[in-house]
């Protein structure tokens, strides 16, 4: 039985360019790790803006994202015409590889009103807690829409006045020692 073997790619492109639909964010792999990130995204976004309208570098200094990067451009032709024309060049000493990003950009999906903020993974501990308080608020009643706090009175006490309500009671302070020195001389 015979299998079926792919056409190798074009000349100059690896092949996982074809491996991913097109994007208009790139993911570009192979840089320098000893340039300092914002020297790194300026780097390349001069070296990106040539082909068309970056909205985002996105380059970190993790351990795991080290020497990688995204560039996310405006439309799908400036990203494509990038990444055929700087495959392989050299930045900084080292030959960058290119290609499309897997997923759609949090620039992009914040344009197009589709982001999600991403759920945090959370232990299995607090999946439990989270579990708990869902039983505690069926035994013992949701908690109140807006939540007062139990000293919210004594909280109004410790208000600084303003100078006016500093001089009416000074004025009267002053009145009332007056009557008792008037009451005090009469005896």
């Amino acid at each position: 039985m015979a299998t079926l073997a792919r056409p190798p790619p074009p000349p100059g492109l690896p092949a996982k360019v074809h491996a991913v639909a097109p994007n208009r964010t790139l993911y570009v792999r192979n840089l320098p790790d000893k340039l300092p990130k914002q020297d790194l995204k300026r780097n390349l976004y001069m070296l990106f803006a040539t082909y068309g309208v970056i909205l985002d570098v996105v380059a970190l200094k993790t351990p795991k994202m080290r020497g990688q990067a995204h560039v996310v451009f405006r439309d799908i032709d400036s990203s494509t015409q990038a990444m055929r024309a700087l495959e392989g060049f050299v930045f900084f000493g080292k030959d960058m590889h290119i290609a499309y990003a897997k997923s759609k950009s949090d620039t992009i999906a914040k344009l197009d009103g589709t982001f999600k903020m991403p759920e945090p993974d959370l232990p299995e501990k607090q999946l439990e807690a989270i579990e708990q308080t869902g039983a505690a608020a069926a035994v013992f009643g949701a908690a109140p829409a807006k939540a007062v706090p139990v000293n919210e009175q004594e909280r109004a006490k410790g208000t600084k006045r303003g100078r006016e309500e500093e001089e009416e009671k000074s004025e009267s302070e002053d009145d009332d020692e007056e009557m008792q020195m008037s009451e005090s001389d009469e005896e």
